[in-house]
């Protein structure tokens, strides 16, 4: 049977025709006013489609669109709305004022997955939900961004726990003809396609679109009946599947994402990767610039390197992808025929040491080989990373290693709360809405009356208590429970007891279960006579990661086990929309990942705008933001080589901290009831984090260190004839093949018997320049702390000076400050040196003396 399938859409008033624009761009999740809109079309609807609103105008009866046609207020409302949509896509941006040169120069960002708003499930954790965050404050800023993913057709895990505590993942196809995505079209209106090649075998994809405020989102579908059915389940589950899966997945998001925007008529001048799941995208940039600008490789790469963008967020192991090099020759070894370059050339662009054949191929080694500009997402993962990845350039200390930082943020306005919005509206005035850029406003929240700030706080605990209450019974009848545990999940938790908050991917390092060790000090925290303490978790594991599935069922036997039923409590199918309960209604907000392994984590951030303070483990963006008059850190910042010995020393000071300082803070109250202590606190924290630890002062980090340098290198090196690039790429390869001819034949200095505070190290150093001249290096003075086995700490380098050339020989001079007595350490080095590059640390590239 052949079936012919088509569209019925809804038939929405003409008084009504502005919600379907409202609906069809994601705009409105960060607008409480849009949100609200639709609540009082049909609360019920709302609901039922899981804050869908392109769902909802498809569900809702006739006679009830007939009927908000007719209502006046509801229509003056609409109109309100939708002119406050029109002037924020109208609006002149902080982009345009203060960087009207790099309009024109489109910014692609590729992830696997985008947490955007509840109702578009192609997410599964922070990394997407920190993408979709990027998006939009790039929309609120007004950056020329388009976004690249993939449109998946049943998303990530529901997850459900049997009643063993045991979780079990559903996997619901989603309708996406009945979400806020449209099909991209050509000018006829049809739809518009491109295709990869996996091995011989062409695959074809078409185009979703999704409205993010002003910046695009388009999401690639291989389910076509075209394909094959090994090719149309590509596109099927986010983060399921085997190696082969996943990397077919990565071929298509990185090849298949720059031939998607092509198609577009989209031509790039910067590339960042979130993640290297992307980094395939190298290879077709690579062969696009060859063929568009008729360069040849090594011409087209420098373009590609001095443009590309990379954010690694992990240092765990497994979110940095490796692969077979068989599995690799199946799908890529045509392709790579194709573009010109050798299976050795390759596979040394993603191995570390490129001469070790028995190396998988790393995308992340991949992504930091092609990117000039590559980050982590903390200062302390920016060091961590660095060290992580320093083989790649072995002959460079570890702090000039190429990885620098943008500490992650999050999009406030998604994350607050519509009643601390509201609060915070009055106290900061119209520049919190209309200017993202105006952190200023932050310190106001000294001013705001503690009585208003903590009833609006105890409003949202009374919420998240009572979403709770309504998720956990929800929870009991699925499992057949009886009436008896029905009634105690309907008065499960107390709306005016100290909360804390937990809630994050359950995986081994991230420590779901550290409060747990000492099963009776916790009992008598959580049950210490009028000061009550609950606990809500919520979390789910990688559906292949059967310890973190192991540490939830360890969880729920705790709980049951031992009596802690009422005061702790798991939320099953961690989502957006738990999230925003929590962060908006805890009292304190958990965090205990094993440090260093956490590079960022931003649901701390999201906590801490609402006011919610943190109890963390100095790890990731808290020892950042770490202050003790904002929250409380578990530890000092210690390493350990011995994780069964932190875990026992950080439980205990995690108690500790709870029972000295925390809870008596928490219930320390006034005549009027008031805790203004904690009040005190939650003011500091929110004008001190919340002005900071934000997409937009993120975002504009990006524009500031990466994207416009990028830009502009795109530029320069891409146009006139592409000039300037094919003259680079003849100076890389002349220096190259004549490196070896280098060597520093003699340093000497001013350090015997020794120096004083105040004066300055004295050096020079005659360098042999074979067939090289000294335009093409630079010579310079790295010093810093002497640790022992020709080490320095902190090093910084001093650029020495030319002063001359003869027989072959260049003399160079410099001089370093000494500002500080102690042992001190200089050394020697020579880099490459031109002005287009963006920096110098070419891997296998250093001498020396």
């Amino acid at each position: 049977m052949k079936v012919t399938p088509f569209n019925v859409l809804p038939h929405i008033p003409p008084e009504l025709e502005p919600l379907r624009e409202i609906a069809y761009n994601i705009w409105f999740s960060w607008s409480w006013e849009a949100v609200e809109l639709f609540i009082r079309m049909d609360a019920e609807y709302w609901e039922k489609t899981y804050q869908n609103p392109a769902l909802m105008l498809g569900v809702i009866p006739q006679e009830r669109f007939e009927e908000l046609a007719r209502d006046e207020v509801f229509l003056s409302n609409m109109r309100r709305v939708h002119q406050e949509f029109k002037d924020y896509m109208s609006a002149t941006t902080w982009f345009q004022k203060t960087h009207p040169e790099a309009i024109n120069r489109t910014i692609a960002y590729f992830s696997l997955e985008y947490g955007i708003d509840v109702g578009l499930p192609i997410y599964s954790g922070g990394l997407g939900v920190l993408a979709g965050d990027h998006l939009k404050s790039a929309s609120d800023l007004g950056l020329p961004l388009v976004a690249v993913g993939l449109l998946y057709r049943e998303g990530y895990l529901k997850q459900r726990l049997n009643a063993d505590g045991w979780q079990t993942e559903d996997y619901p196809k989603n309708d996406w003809y009945n979400m806020p995505v449209t099909l991209a079209t050509d000018a006829d209106g049809k739809p518009i396609r491109a295709q990869i090649e996996l091995g011989q075998e062409p695959v074809q994809f078409q185009i979703w679109k999704v409205q993010v405020g002003r910046c695009p989102l388009y999401l690639l579908d291989s389910d076509l009946r075209e394909n094959r059915p090994e090719h149309r389940a590509i596109t099927t589950r986010l983060y399921a599947g085997d190696r082969d899966m996943r990397l077919r997945q990565e071929i298509l998001l990185g090849i298949g994402g720059v031939r998607a925007l092509a198609a577009l008529g989209i031509e790039p001048a910067v590339c960042h990767m979130n993640e290297g799941h992307s980094a395939f995208l190298a290879l077709e940039r690579l062969r696009q610039t060859m063929e568009r600008h008729h360069l040849t490789r090594e011409e087209a790469f420098e373009v590609l390197w001095s443009s590309s963008v990379f954010t690694t967020h992990t240092p765990v192991p497994a979110g940095n992808e490796r692969f077979d090099p068989a599995l690799l020759g199946r799908y890529l070894g045509d392709y790579l025929r194709r573009l010109g370059l050798s299976w050795e050339e390759f596979m040394a662009l993603g191995r570390e040491n490129p001469r070790n054949a028995g190396e998988d191929f790393c995308l992340t080694v991949l992504a930091l080989r092609t990117a000039a500009h590559c980050n982590g997402v903390s200062a302390l993962h920016g060091k961590v990373s660095r060290n992580l990845w320093k083989n790649i350039w072995p002959d460079l200390p570890v702090d000039d290693v190429p990885i620098g930082s943008v500490t992650n943020g999050i999009h406030t306005r998604s994350w607050l709360s519509h009643d601390m919005a509201d609060l915070l509206d009055r106290y900061f005035g119209p520049r919190f809405l209309r200017d993202p850029m105006d952190f200023s406003v932050w310190k106001r929240a000294e001013l705001i009356p503690d009585v208003e700030m903590w009833r609006t706080h105890e409003r949202r605990r009374e919420r998240l208590v009572w979403f709770t209450r309504k998720r956990l019974r929800q929870q009991a009848e699925r499992r057949g429970a009886s009436p008896h545990l029905l009634q105690e999940a309907d008065q499960v938790l107390d709306p005016e007891a100290l909360t804390i908050g937990f809630a994050r991917r359950f995986a081994e390092y991230k420590r779901g279960t550290l409060l747990l060790r000492d099963p009776e000090r916790l009992a008598k925290i959580l049950n210490a006579p009028g000061r009550p303490v609950q606990i809500i978790i919520a979390g789910k594991a990688h559906p292949m990661d059967n310890s973190g599935k192991q540490l939830i069922k360890d969880l729920f036997h705790f709980v049951r086990g031992n009596g802690f039923r009422p005061k702790i409590v798991f939320i099953e199918d961690y989502d957006i929309n738990v999230a925003r309960y929590l962060v908006q209604g805890a009292d304190i907000w958990l965090n205990t990942p094993r440090r260093p392994l956490e590079a960022s984590g931003t649901s701390g951030m999201k906590a801490a705008c609402n006011g919610v303070l943190n109890l963390s483990t100095l790890d990731g963006w808290w020892c950042e933001g770490y202050d003790p008059e904002v929250g409380w850190g578990i530890g000092s910042g210690e390493e350990y080589s011995d994780p069964a010995l932190q875990d026992q020393l950080e439980s205990g000071a995690l108690y500790e901290t709870l029972e000295q300082e925390v809870v008596p803070m928490f219930y320390d109250r006034g005549r009027d009831g008031l805790p203004r202590r904690w009040i005190a606190r939650m003011k500091r924290s929110m004008s001190q984090l919340a002005v900071y630890f934000n997409t937009s002062r993120m975002v504009a980090d990006y524009v500031d260190r990466y994207y416009l340098q990028a830009g502009a290198k795109f530029a320069d090196l891409a146009g006139d004839g592409q000039g300037r690039a094919k003259a680079l790429a003849a100076w890389r390869a002349r220096v190259r093949q004549n490196w070896s001819g280098l060597r520093i034949e003699e340093v000497s200095s001013n350090v015997e018997p020794a120096l004083h505070v105040g004066q300055s190290l004295q050096v020079t150093a005659r360098v042999r320049l074979g067939r090289l001249s000294p335009e093409d290096i630079q010579v310079q003075c790295y010093h810093g702390d002497f640790v022992g086995e020709d080490r320095v700490e902190d090093g910084v380098f001093t650029r020495m000076r030319s002063e001359g050339v003869q027989d072959g020989v260049a003399l160079y001079r410099g001089e370093a400050p000494c500002h500080r007595s102690g042992r001190r350490g200089f050394a020697v080095r020579v880099l490459p040196d031109h002005d287009d590059l963006v920096h110098p640390f070419d891997p296998g590239m250093v001498i020396w003396g």
